[in-house]
């Protein structure tokens, strides 16, 4: 099994291409080793001391490493977790869990202006992040103002912040005139 790895606009993040399927549909996030309970894959990644964050998309696993480690040093072992994964034959996602769209719901008013952020994001924006080894789902929307929860490399990535003003808000305040921010938020 041969494994890529491709670097992302976040230094402390890289993204890996089993050249396998990770998740049918979806994405999953793992933004602690305590979230990983319900993923054999996530939890052998956070076995190698340094891991801070995996995150999974239809064909790539992003992996995190903490402040003062050295890729040098924890991309091997992650490279052999990941191996090791799909040769044991055990499943991404255990049990009834999957990958889903990542969206917040939203009820009541406004459903028509959060229908059309949510095609944006998923027709302009999701595809390019996941380029990147990212993902960012719409959280909520507030007297114009659209809450984000960035994932994977866009997570703590140092030029998000550019991606959300720059990009994310012109794109949605072009097309969706009720939009007048955009806004990160931490799950």
């Amino acid at each position: 099994m041969f494994i890529q790895t491709e670097s992302t606009p976040n230094p402390a993040t890289l993204k890996f291409l089993p050249g396998k399927t990770v998740l049918e549909v979806g994405t999953a996030d793992f933004p602690t080793a305590d979230t990983a309970g319900k993923s054999p894959l996530a939890a052998r990644i956070f076995g190698v001391a340094g891991v801070t964050g995996v995150f999974f998309g239809t064909d790539f696993v992003t992996v995190t490493k903490g402040e003062g480690i050295d890729w040098d040093h924890v991309k091997p072992a992650i490279l052999g977790a990941i191996m090791e994964h799909y040769q044991s034959g055990d499943p991404v996602l255990a049990g009834d869990h999957a990958g889903g769209s990542g969206h917040a719901e939203h009820t009541g008013e406004d459903g028509d202006v959060v229908r059309q952020i949510k095609e944006l994001l998923d027709s302009r924006v999701r595809p390019a992040v996941a380029q990147d080894g990212g993902d960012i789902t719409f959280h909520g929307f507030d007297r114009g103002v659209v809450y984000l929860h960035m994932q994977g490399a866009c997570a703590g990535c140092p030029s998000s912040t550019l991606t959300l003003k720059m990009g994310i808000e012109n794109l949605l305040r072009h097309y969706i005139p009720e939009v007048t921010e955009v806004r990160p938020v931490a799950v």
